[in-house]
């Protein structure tokens, strides 16, 4: 993340509602970006560090060089001036070019740097890609590439999101997590942020909406009942379920342990 105005954001993401109905709609963004991704098969040579012969490090994939020098370009944009937004190299950014936006801090400064994006990165290449992406090699790195960054971006602004709703909940009641927090107790923080019944909502809702998404659509044809999906939408449930909302919860916790720092 960009050093200058690290922790500014709209100060709407200090009420609850906004900040579900922002985790809603980011569930089309990492379904689409999903679906883009699929249209590729793995394309293991991208992430081999040894096809990557014209790099300063040898030892960096394609993959990792993509992945890096986008977000030297995203950055000296401003991009990282949000915390909605995590590097995945953030040791490699450069300062932003334009002055940062003025607007109130939402995010505690102690737990705004948490960062969980190496976690996120080996996840997705080593445990989501084979579950979306068909065995073979088209070729298309670049193309590959950029569908990986568009991935990876979207379930780190969720996963991230997190912090937003440990302040919310945290401003909410305070004396529910105040005790837990002073004894550094990290399972009764878990407990309090655990709701089942919520998280099977979401895992049936995601599964749907990926259903809906990527069928393909005939007009002739009203209810498009048999469409194939270009994405397996149960993939997209255990996404949420194993890994998604897991990993937000971990990232609260985080961030309430820095709560009264």
């Amino acid at each position: 993340m960009g050093e200058s105005g690290g922790n500014v954001v709209d100060k709407n993401l200090g009420n609850l509602e906004t900040v579900r109905e922002s985790l809603i709609r980011q569930e089309d963004s990492i379904i689409f970006s999903l679906i883009e991704r699929a249209k590729h098969p793995i394309n293991s040579p991208l992430y081999d560090d040894k096809k990557m012969p014209f790099a300063d490090d040898s030892s960096v994939s394609l993959f990792h060089f993509f992945v890096k020098e986008s977000e030297v370009l995203q950055s000296k944009a401003g991009c990282y001036t949000s915390p909605e937004e995590n590097a995945f190299f953030p040791e490699n950014l450069p300062p932003p070019l334009l002055p940062p936006l003025n607007s109130t801090p939402v995010l505690h400064p102690p737990g705004a740097s948490i960062n969980i994006n190496e976690k996120i990165l080996n996840l997705y290449i080593e445990t989501l890609l084979p579950l979306i992406a068909a065995k073979g090699d088209d070729g298309n790195y670049a193309v590959t590439a950029a569908s990986d960054l568009n991935c990876l971006q979207a379930l780190s602004r969720r996963i991230h999101f997190g912090k937003f709703v440990a302040e919310v909940k945290f401003k909410d009641c305070p004396e529910d997590y105040i005790p837990a927090i002073r004894a550094k107790d990290k399972d009764a923080l878990m407990k309090l942020l655990t709701f089942e019944s919520v998280e099977e909502r979401i895992k049936k809702r995601v599964e749907k909406k990926a259903m809906i998404f990527g069928q393909d659509v005939d007009v002739q044809d009203n209810d498009n009942k048999g469409n194939k999906c270009k994405i397996n939408p149960s993939v997209v449930s255990q996404l949420y379920g194993d890994w998604v909302m897991p990993l937000t919860k971990f990232v609260q916790v985080e961030y309430l342990l820095r709560r009264l720092d």
